[in-house]
């Protein structure tokens, strides 16, 4: 019998496959789907998730199938932002990379970690009593865990077989995207986008890899059945009536739609089952968060679900998950809300965006923002004390290397310039690493293995407090 069950082998169910993993947690994940998905929904990596993966060891791989785009995250709702703006991130960039590909590539990690992948196997039913969890697939058969996790979409089944409430606005707008082929050439393709751009944000065309453009446009209505997916003569049309062609597209690969929808699950837990990804959150998809925030919930969930099946768990550090990032979740949509405003060919909208274009000539507005979207602004509420405490700390170089080559075991980890505290009682959670730092101007900083600062001090009783909050009672005979 699995430990963790995992519905859904998105990107947030593959992540979240190999956080535990690394934590000797028995994994299944369950996907419906035969085969891995071709569609590109999204096109890259906030700084955040990249720092994620550098975390985990992962970037090269990823690094070696993307481009870095350094002003791709310094804009907002497509405004560029204060040049003089640095961020807190030694990642300052968008990795462009397709979402097929990063599908792959978490895949292959929860594979080679030693999660059990299962294709082809559709989640139809979930109870659930005080020892663990039954799930029933399509076929009839009954599988057992002690926890499950539903990392399975928008219209996850997991959350409505729960009954956990999913409110929110429903979709005012809805775009179109497809990938095909054209006949236009480049140069006059790229000056058509650009012309129509200028009045209509919510459109864009480029190149997709393979001989392939992506094309995104505002449908003509809101479709009542939106698993259905649009046919290439509706996008063709739609092309059409915003700018005048359809660039002599065909033979698509894929053609689907999204909308400005915004929801949030009233709450990510539900006894022994747990939601994640866009299972908890649907929202427009400006800025492409969708991804990111997902890979981010699995980034928390992991490290504590491991925890709590490994028999280490302090009191509620299973509650935390929802306390945490149902708040980052909600900042999120109002973000991705105010962009979708903000791209409106309307009058109103474009006079806000004007406004907005003028205060992002200013240092702090540009920051806060870009912060934003970037997902490195988090500061987790861990109470009163140091300004670092509750935020992830950006990856910094030590006398021996950098941080985050550290950090790959998914531990928690103990920096300690004087090296004179111990991790004792807790040295198969924590690692303990005497170095220093110039970039880092405090005595002792206690990390959680999802990067965020625990602790800041040089007391050892003050140190021992908070390896108990987050990691549990000490081993015995400690």
């Amino acid at each position: 019998m699995p430990e963790v069950i995992i519905s859904g082998g998105g990107p947030t169910g593959m992540m979240l496959a190999s956080e535990l993993r690394l934590h000797d947690v028995d994994v299944l994940v369950l996907e419906k789907d035969a085969e891995p998905s071709r569609l590109v929904r999204s096109l890259g990596l906030h700084p955040r998730s990249i720092e994620i993966m550098d975390q985990r060891g992962l970037l090269d791989r990823f690094l070696a199938h993307g481009q870095q785009y350094p002003d791709g995250v310094r804009r907002f709702a497509g405004i560029e932002s204060s040049p003089s703006v640095t961020l807190d991130t030694a990642h300052g960039y968008i990795l462009g990379i397709p979402q097929p590909v990063t599908d792959r590539l978490l895949t292959e990690r929860a594979i080679e970690l030693g999660a059990q992948i299962r294709r082809g196997h559709e989640v139809t039913g979930v109870q659930q009593d005080g020892d663990g969890v039954t799930v029933e697939l399509a076929d009839g058969a009954l599988l057992r865990s002690r926890w499950l996790v539903g990392c399975d979409g928008g219209r996850s089944l997991v959350r409505r077989l729960l009954g956990i409430g999913f409110p929110g606005a429903p979709a005012q707008t809805e775009w179109i995207l497809g990938e095909m082929e054209v006949t236009m050439p480049a140069e006059e393709l790229t000056a058509v986008a650009e012309e129509v751009r200028k009045t209509h944000k919510g459109f864009g065309i480029g190149p997709a890899g393979d001989g392939l453009h992506r094309a995104v446009v505002p449908a003509a209505t809101v479709a009542e059945d939106r698993v259905t997916p649009p046919t290439f003569e509706e996008f063709r049309t739609q092309l059409r009536a915003y700018t005048g062609t359809d660039f002599g597209a065909h033979s698509p690969r894929s053609l689907s739609r999204f909308t400005d929808a915004t929801r949030l699950a009233d709450r990510y837990r539900s006894g022994r089952v747990f939601l994640a990804g866009d299972a908890a959150h649907v929202h427009p998809p400006l800025g492409g968060q969708g991804l990111n925030l997902g890979i981010q919930d699995a980034f928390n969930l992991g490290w504590k679900l491991a925890a709590e099946v490994n028999g280490r768990a302090p009191d509620g550090l299973l509650d935390s998950y929802h306390a945490e990032r149902h708040p980052v979740a909600d900042d999120v949509l109002t973000i991705t809300r105010v962009q979708s405003q903000l791209i409106s060919p309307d009058p109103g909208p474009q006079a806000v965006r004007r406004l907005l274009t003028e205060l992002m000539d200013f240092e702090d507005v540009s920051r806060f923002l870009i912060e934003r979207v970037a997902g490195i602004g988090i500061r987790y509420d861990f109470g009163d004390g140091h300004e670092l405490v509750g935020k992830r700390l950006r990856d910094i170089h030590l006398s021996r290397g950098r941080l985050y080559e550290l950090m790959h075991r998914g531990q928690g980890l103990l920096l300690d310039r004087a090296g004179e505290l111990t991790v004792e009682g807790w040295a198969d959670r924590v690692d303990h690493v005497v170095d220093v730092s110039e970039e880092l101007h405090v005595p002792a900083v206690l990390l959680r293995p999802d990067g965020h600062v625990a602790w800041i001090g040089d007391d050892q009783q003050g140190l021992q407090s908070h390896l108990a909050m987050w990691f549990g009672p000490a081993a015995s005979g400690a």
